[in-house]
Parts: C-alpha cells; structure tokens; sequence
C-alpha cells in the first residue's frame, strides 16, 4: 500500500508540475499623477518628466518564453527561491551539483522573478530592455554537458549585461534611439570571454543614455528606450545612480547571477553604492573595450556588478584577456587568480588612507573604527590640492573620436548614423520623444573645437593631477589602499586609471544604501578583493530591498 502512495504522489505532483498557468500581461498606464508628484523630489534630477519606456512592449521582450513559464507556478518559484535569492556563484552550482537545481530551473527562475516584478506597475524598476530568446535552450545544453568541476566557474548561470556592450542576436542601444536598429552586431570581447567561461547571456539592461554623456543635469538611470530605471530601495525616492544603473539595479532585485557595467568615471560605483551591490571599476587596461559604445578610449573600462565579493572575483577572471583590437590591454600585467587566499584574507597590518573630511559622515566613520578594530593601521590624511581642469573636453574630443570608430568597426553594417553631428541631428527630429530631457552635453561634443595638441596636453595634465591626488599619500604613508565613500573620489581615479571596489557599507537614516570604496594603485586587483572580502565578512552588512525579497 505504501509503495502504491508513493506511486499516486509521484503521479500527482508530476500533474500538478504541468498545470498550465494563466498568462501575465504587461499594462501600460496613465503617469500623469505620479510625474506630477515627482515635481516636488528635492533632487531636481528626481523631477521625472515620463517613467515608461514610450519605445520597449515587454510583452513583445517575454514572448519567447510564453510556453516554458506557462508551466512554471508560483509554487516552483517560492521552492526555488531560497536556494537561488542572495546566493553566492559556490553555492548555487553546489546545488546544481547535489541535483537539487538546474541550469534550466535557474534561468526559468529568473525569468519569471523579473516578470513577477517587472509587469507590476507599483513595483516596476525598468531595468531589462532585451532578453535572450534562446536562453531556455542554451540553458538545457549546459545541463547536458556539464563539466565536473563548475564550483567556482559562471558555467550555466544567466549573467546580465549593460545595453552598451555588443551581444550577437541582441540588440545594442546604448539607451537610445538612435541605435535602435544596431541589431546585428558581434560579441563584444568581454562577451566572448564571459561565453567561453560557459555562461549564458540573459538579457541587456537599461543604462543612463550614452553612458550619462547626453543630457545635462538629467536623470541617472534614463534612456528612451528603457524608460526610468527605479531604486528598489526606495522606488522614486532614491536615485539609482549612473550610468551603469540597470545593473546596478538589477543585481540588487537578484534579477540574475551578476550583471556588467562600465565606467568612464563613477559609472559602476555609483549605481553599486545606491543599490547595495559590490561594483568593480578596474584598472583601465585590464579588460578589453572592443564592441562596447564608447565615451573615452583614455577612460572606459567594463566590470563586473554583483551581490558579494567572490561572485565579483569569479567574474571579473571571467572578462579577463588581451585583446589585439584593443591596444590598451597589451603588456598588461595580468594576475587572474583573484580567488587565491580570497577567503582566508584579512584586514590585519594593512595600511590603510582615510580622507579626515570624510569623518564627519557617520557611516564611514563607523566603519572606520570597525575596521580598526579588525587589526588595520588607519592614516587619516588631507589630499593634496589638485583639480581636474577641462575633464570635459577630454570626454568630448574622445567621444567626437571613438564613436565614429565604434560605429564603422562594430556597429550592424546598415546603421546610417556615423557621428555624434549625425545622432544629434536625428534626436532633433523628435526631440519630444527621443531626448525629452535636450542633448545638452552631445551639442558640446560637436562644437568643442580643442586641438589635438591641446588635447594631448589636456590628458597630460589630467593623468599627472590624478597621479598626484592618489601617490603623495600611497607614498609617504605605504598605504595599501585609500577608503572613500560611494564615488566620491570616481574623477581622481578616473584620470589616474587606478581600479576602485566599492562594498555595501550601510544605509541612511531613510534607509539609502552607502558603500566603501577601495582605491589602489593600477593591477591591484587581487589585493582590493581580498580586503573587500575580508570587510565584507566583517561586517555583511547589504540586505534585500524589502519589496523585492
């Protein structure tokens, strides 16, 4: 009788698996009172003029996967979401290991979490533009032909991408209308990379417009075609910095494994301290820029965005090669075992800079104190005296160079546009709809006339400022690293092409997250990640959006 009970539960629970659910709609609806509201944001920039995406139909996005998540119940949600929310990369393929995930399982999981959230129009965070149609697919080969050692690898797993870097089948917009038909492009290198170490690309998220180099004074997390990427820690109350902040806010959602930002200056540590990710700017060099929508070739760099530091070390290797179409990430001193000793690193002896003026913030001081205890040497130090003139006209002769070239070599071959004059020509022509918040910082590329001697000198002078900013102190004091707060110091970094890991520190009275960034001289990658895992475990401090959990 027992072996009969079994059968029928067997039986059963098979049925039951294959319960056709009722399909999930994406609505759009009237804004008008919440854009209404939002004219009284203290921050002028959170004084939204549209919401929705006037351009993307996410039904159009999730339509592959109609049949697979018809099959897919709450019930298989809330059984899986304990072994996949706020995981770790180890953790999650350990399950994959004892049988009790799937690759398949995990990407279903995602998918259906993110329209979960993303058709609920009071939770909404518009942060995915595309997904990969064929994911469900990719994701059942990688079960089939799993490796036995995939603990600490990306194998199987559905990684995110900022809609910036070239991915094959998907389209590449950086946000904006203007590339809306950039459709067939090939991997971007990093791409590549990331495929080559087995992971499946999930999808593109929503970015600030041409990386937050667009409009002046706009909203971080706005394009066109994505619409306003939200903070899910304080949804219209927060900003959800820039511009990488669809991954910044999808890593936060747990709406994949990890995602990729860029940076030109801030871009990841901004979005991965307003949403309580860990955000890894690293030395400019390190990973290739090939296929990635450009502002500066002197400045850009791609890097990995996820919920806690290992999983960011497993991908930052994943990214990691030189790249004979980019010239930067030659001779580069390479170290790409960052998982060495990760966990059994310490704060103990390390020397560590901090900013006196940064005291005053309580968090950080706090945090200071803490790590103080762990056994760091702390240096209060004042920075020397040194500004960053004309950092904008870097950014504009750069961009007035490279877009071009990234639209003649890695750009879909029939996209007409091929300068910035030509992108800021075509926004004109509907400039309601395509740059609601004007193109201010595009018209100042195309009227910015500095020489190319000028210019040269101008990088020169930057790189020697920065170099200044962050050596006086590393070098009179011996100091392994410099802690700052969220992106404060993202310039001086920037021009220096130092790399700069940013770690949940704390949240506000009001409940904003803050973080603490290290700051190290170039290629000390390995050595950030293993302070930052050593804080991390000091203080395990980031915490679920409550709305998201």
């Amino acid at each position: 009788m027992q072996k009969i009970a079994l059968i029928v539960t067997v039986i059963f629970l098979m049925i039951s698996c294959k319960v056709k659910q009722s399909p999930i709609v994406f609505t759009k609806y009237d804004e008008t009172f919440e854009i209404a509201e939002q004219q009284n944001h203290e921050i002028k920039r959170m004084q939204l003029k549209l919401i929705q995406s006037k351009y993307l139909d996410m039904n159009e996005v999730f339509k592959p996967f109609e049949k697979e998540l018809s099959y897919f119940s709450e019930a298989d949600y809330q059984q899986l979401k304990p072994l996949i929310v706020e995981q770790d990369i180890p953790s999650i393929q350990q399950s994959v290991k004892n049988g009790i995930l799937t690759y398949e399982k995990i990407t279903l999981f995602y998918l259906y979490r993110i329209r979960k959230f993303e058709s609920d129009n009071q939770l909404a965070l518009h942060t995915i533009i595309a997904l990969n149609p064929n994911i469900i697919k990719e994701a059942r080969e990688k079960d089939r032909n799993r490796p036995k050692n995939t603990i600490y690898t990306l194998y199987g797993l559905p990684i995110l991408l900022k809609d910036n870097i070239n991915t094959k089948g998907l389209p590449t917009t950086a946000g904006a209308f203007a590339l809306i038909d950039n459709k067939n492009t090939d991997d971007a290198f990093i791409v590549k990379r990331i495929k080559e170490n087995g992971a499946l690309i999930l999808g593109k998220v929503n970015l600030s417009e041409w990386a937050y180099y667009f409009c002046s004074g706009c909203p971080v997390g706005y394009s066109a075609v994505g619409g306003q990427t939200l903070n899910p820690y304080g949804r219209k109350i927060f900003e959800t910095g820039g511009s990488s902040a669809g991954s910044g806010v999808a890593v936060a959602a747990n709406f994949a494994i990890a995602a990729v930002g860029t940076e030109t200056s801030g871009s990841i540590l901004s979005p991965a301290s307003k949403n309580s990710v860990v955000g890894f700017k690293p030395t400019v060099g390190l990973l290739s820029r090939s296929g990635i929508v450009p502002i500066s070739s002197t400045l850009d760099t791609p890097g990995p965005m996820t919920k806690n530091v290992i999983d960011n070390a497993i991908l930052l290797a994943s990214m990691n090669g030189e790249d004979v179409e980019d010239v930067v990430t030659k001779n580069v001193i390479r170290n790409t075992d960052y998982l060495q000793e990760l966990t059994s690193s310490t704060l103990k002896g390390k020397r560590l800079g901090v900013f006196k003026q940064l005291l005053n913030d309580s968090i950080y001081a706090k945090t200071i104190r803490k790590i103080k205890e762990a056994g760091a040497e702390i240096i209060e130090f004042d920075p020397p005296k040194v500004t960053l003139n004309n950092f904008s006209t870097l950014l504009n002769i750069d961009m007035k160079n490279d877009l071009p070239h990234y639209l003649q070599n890695f750009a879909d071959k029939n996209m007409k546009l091929k300068s910035v004059q030509e992108v800021v020509n075509f926004n004109q022509l509907d400039s309601i709809n395509r740059a609601p918040y004007q193109q201010q910082l595009l018209v100042g590329i195309v009227k910015d006339t500095t020489s190319t001697a000028s210019f040269n000198q101008i990088k020169q002078n930057l790189k020697t400022a920065g170099l200044t900013y962050f050596n006086t102190p590393m070098d009179e004091y011996k100091l392994d690293a410099i802690l700052s707060i969220n992106n404060n110091h993202a310039g001086f970094a920037a021009v220096a092409q130092y790399p700069c890991l940013t770690v949940p520190m704390g949240f506000t009275k009001n409940g904003e997250p803050t973080s603490l960034t290290f700051i190290a001289k170039p290629y000390q990658e390995k050595q950030l990640l293993q302070m930052a895992y050593a804080f991390e475990q000091l203080t395990k401090i980031r915490k679920l959006p409550e709305n998201y959990r």
